[in-house]
């Protein structure tokens, strides 16, 4: 009897102890909660930051070739001109007297020269009879060329006299705005190595450019077409746009800070962009729409529990069942907020970005971003702004 007690008691042990071998070592699953997202289309865009001048597209310092006394001034500052339009004059009493006696000098050039023309024609007969020396031949010639000489040299004069006193007239070079008026009437300038300035004049002012100075870290970004929007402090309320026409090869150094210039058109239908004009420019250098793409954090996200080879680009799904897989994938252009999918999802695909937190386990966290009110938003909407 004791026997058979002692072989039930045996029993019951190993079937408990085969019991808990089997239940202790049965790996435990482990419950994650797995933040999802909807892979949907969106907008990505990167721009180029700079500050820059309102310029007109042309503007012509009108100077003076010669010195005088201004006696005239037909413009003011913002004359509309014309070109051709005559806009100052200068005293032409001094000029007219040289060109008085430039007349005289070429009179008495011109009879010089017509008596020199007599006595080498006259000398060159008498020498061809050898009835003169050759001597008296060669003076004859000498003083003949010396006589023409200065015979042309009279009738350059005359026109150069003649020319100076057509440029005491100013003429407006091109058609546009008086920007400003350097001179006064009764007031001396003296042309010497440097033309003076007596008025700049803008081209149409319903075309503008703005001159950008944008960094040397991001310049290579910035081509020919991109779209550009500014504001001015003069009118906080108001966007303009415009495109990058040119960027210039030139570099220039301040404060050992490297920038090159960028030339951006500025349409200016209304007036309201002024020359001297601070901008401070957004050059949009990347403006892709309706792209597949997912979170940044997606493509950083790796589960701790996966066994198995992992490709070198990937996002990762979860199944029914709970259990994740990698999503080989192709990305293209990114903004820092989202990347670009090429390949390898399609829109609507569920994919992990993260783990869920204490306080959004329960709730539904699809498609939310965690808040940071330190980062940027990725699209703003109700903006009251009027662009121009």
């Amino acid at each position: 009897m004791n026997k058979k007690i002692i072989i039930s008691i045996c029993a019951v042990v190993v079937i408990v102890g085969v019991a808990l071998y089997f239940t202790l070592s049965k790996p435990k699953v482990q419950n994650v909660n797995y933040q999802l997202y909807v892979v949907k289309t969106t907008t990505i865009s990167n721009s180029v930051t700079a500050t820059g001048t309102v310029e007109p597209i042309k503007q012509v310092d009108v100077g003076t070739q010669v010195s005088g006394i201004i006696s005239k001034i037909y413009v003011d500052y913002n004359s509309i001109v014309h070109a051709g339009q005559l806009i100052a004059e200068l005293d032409r009493s001094v000029l007219e007297t040289d060109l008085s006696a430039s007349k005289a000098n070429l009179n008495s050039a011109k009879t010089e020269y017509e008596y020199q023309v007599k006595n080498f024609e006259r000398n060159k007969g008498l020498y061809a009879k050898e009835l003169i020396s050759a001597t008296d031949y060669e003076s004859a010639e000498y003083q003949y060329l010396k006589a023409n000489y200065s015979y042309e040299q009279a009738k350059a004069n005359i026109q150069k006299a003649e020319k100076n006193i057509g440029y005491t007239r100013i003429y407006s070079p091109i058609d546009g705005v008086v920007m400003s008026r350097a001179v006064d009437e009764g007031q001396t300038v003296a042309a010497g190595f440097s033309t003076p300035t007596l008025f700049s004049i803008a081209n149409d002012l319903k075309k503008m450019q703005v001159i950008a100075d944008v960094d040397e870290a991001d310049i290579g970004k910035v081509v020919e077409g991109q779209k550009v929007t500014f504001e001015v402090d003069a009118y906080p309320d108001d966007i303009f746009e415009g495109k990058v026409v040119q960027v210039r090869l030139l570099a220039t150094t301040t404060s050992n800070v490297v920038t090159y210039e960028v030339v951006i058109d500025a349409p200016n239908p209304d007036l309201k962009l002024k020359p001297g004009l601070t901008a401070n420019v957004t050059i949009l250098t990347l403006n892709k729409e309706n792209v597949l793409a997912v979170p940044v954090r997606a493509l950083r996200f790796i589960p701790g529990n996966y066994i198995g080879s992992i490709p070198k680009k990937c996002v990762w799904g979860q199944d029914t069942q709970g259990k994740v897989f990698p999503i080989e994938i192709k990305t293209g252009a990114t903004d820092g907020i989202y990347t670009e999918i090429i390949t390898g999802l399609n829109k609507g695909d569920k994919i992990i970005v993260g783990t869920k937190t204490a306080l959004q386990i329960g709730s539904d966290t699809t498609n939310s971003e965690t808040s940071n009110p330190f980062m940027p938003k990725h699209a703003i909407s109700g903006d009251n702004k009027r662009t121009k």
